[in-house]
């Protein structure tokens, strides 16, 4: 996978990246390296910027190159003792599992399971589905969700298909649409936000995101499904994929989502939380890509728990809540 580079000082380490693993995440790559070392230093270390790719720091999410140079700082190897998922949690994402191909399996996922592990986090999906698939030699994630976000996950099981996915997400190929409830009365007919998404740091070095004018171009699509007096159930359609885009798009034109507690309205939250909302009501329900030339679609009915809020509402208009 690897081949040792020059010495560096003492006990640092310096390899150099195959083409092998080319585009694999860091964080990935980083715990096949350093195998035995929890995956909270691991993390710790990137965010030190005790790790170096190329001389420079990065982020755990960068995905490294063929001919990269990694400098791993000395650290203490041993056995590992990370928490193995259950096996509950093994059987639900068993049984989430809508597709699967040679090149990609795609799972409905559930609400409150990270994508994958780390900042205290001991397991997600993607470390889960390896446990659950040791088949699989390779494994990773084409696209990411938010913990709270439930619906269409798509996992690579070849670097090729990866890569084929990431250029199509890059150029904008890639169907992406969720269902989410709004507070307030959305218009009828399309409603574009396009306000520009930066990144900023908060207390304790907490990740937001802004809308701002030295942000990235982002696009986000609003159509209303079913219009409530005082809330809408939404399509949201993403053209862009940045981080937080649907939840900061949504707050920055007065329709905060529903349950966000990051970006959202606390009032909204209280009134929707007495209707049964225990989290922030987005679902990730259809996805469409090319891959080898044809077109893979799938889609994720919206789940119990929020198709029960949605019911709760129409209940409390009709009672005339």
């Amino acid at each position: 996978m690897v081949t040792e580079g020059r010495a560096g000082s003492p006990g640092v380490r310096h390899v150099t990246v195959s083409e092998e693993v080319s585009g694999q995440r860091i964080d990935n790559f980083l715990r096949r390296e350093l195998r035995g070392v929890p995956k909270t230093l691991v993390y710790r270390l990137l965010r030190r910027g005790e790790v170096r790719v190329n001389g420079g720091r990065v982020r755990p999410d960068h995905r490294v190159e063929g001919g990269d140079d990694i400098r791993l700082p000395p650290v203490r190897t041993g056995k590992a003792t990370e928490r193995r998922p259950s096996d509950r949690v093994l059987a639900r994402l068993a049984d989430a599992v809508i597709l699967e191909t040679d090149d990609v399996i795609v799972i409905d996922k559930p609400s409150g399971l990270a994508v994958h592990g780390g900042s205290g986090i001991a397991y997600g999906v993607v470390e889960a589905l390896r446990v659950l698939r040791p088949d699989i030699e390779f494994l990773d994630l084409v696209h990411r969700l938010d913990r709270d976000t439930s619906g269409c996950l798509v996992l690579a099981k070849r670097r090729r298909a990866l890569r084929e996915v990431h250029a199509a997400m890059r150029e904008g190929r890639v169907e992406k649409r969720y269902l989410t409830l709004l507070a307030g009365r959305l218009p009828r007919g399309d409603l574009p936000l396009e306000g520009r998404l930066a990144r900023r740091c908060g207390k304790g070095g907490q990740t937001f995101m802004q809308v701002a004018s030295d942000g990235k171009r982002s696009r986000t699509v609003l159509r209303a499904v079913q219009r409530f007096n005082r809330w809408t159930l939404a399509e949201a359609e993403l053209h862009t994929g940045r981080m937080h885009q649907i939840r900061v798009h949504c707050a920055h034109a007065g329709y905060p989502v529903a349950g966000d507690q990051g970006y959202g309205d606390p009032e909204a939250n209280r009134r929707i939380r007495a209707l049964g909302l225990r989290r922030q009501f987005l679902h990730a329900a259809k996805l469409g890509f090319d891959l080898d030339g044809e077109r893979v679609r799938v889609e994720c009915r919206l789940p119990v728990d929020l198709d029960a809020v949605v019911g709760n509402i129409r209940e409390d208009e009709r009672d005339g809540g």
